[in-house]
């Protein structure tokens, strides 16, 4: 498991810790997220059917992004521990987003009052060698979010930034 870290602008919460892991599979790939800390102070959305659903890293929602190492398109998918997820297609930075052809997305969640584990399985096309980045978004009670990820580039939280993508997949 990898670990994720905070951003510096963000202020220190019930979140104590991320770590993720993601394994390339014949028909895309496999990851699991744990946050652990005091979870019934983080907004943890009820469970919903499993469904495309956009807007979702506007509460606590983890992240994979996915970039061929041969140009500037890359995938994101949006992962929440109510089951909903996202997954958009980018030419480069920010620019023509759209939904992404996905075969099948399964996530399982559980959490107690210490950790919050999500595991995806997630069938769709990723070339690799790829380059990967992995990320979350926690909503705590009063509102406030906090931005996890492998690394960050200067400045604010920037998820799309290649600078978070540390990951190497073959």
């Amino acid at each position: 498991m990898s670990p994720l870290v905070l951003h510096p602008s963000c202020a220190p919460g019930p979140a104590r810790a991320i770590t993720a892991t993601i394994s390339p599979t014949p028909s895309g790939c496999e990851a699991v997220f744990r946050l652990t800390g005091e979870i019934g102070a983080i907004v943890v959305p009820p469970s919903k059917p499993c469904e495309r659903r956009d807007n979702l890293w506007q509460t606590t929602c983890f992240e994979i992004f996915w970039q061929p190492l041969d140009g500037a398109a890359y995938r994101e998918f949006n992962l929440s521990p109510s089951g909903q997820w996202a997954a958009y297609d980018f030419d480069a930075f920010r620019q023509g987003m759209r939904d992404a052809a996905v075969g099948a997305i399964a996530l399982a969640c559980s959490h107690d009052g210490e950790a919050l584990v999500l595991t995806a399985s997630i069938a769709s096309d990723l070339p690799r060698p790829a380059r990967i980045a992995l990320n979350a978004v926690v909503e705590i009670a009063d509102g406030t979010k906090q931005f996890w990820a492998l690394a960050f580039p200067e400045g604010q939280p920037e998820f799309h930034a290649e600078a978070n993508r540390t990951l190497l997949v073959n």
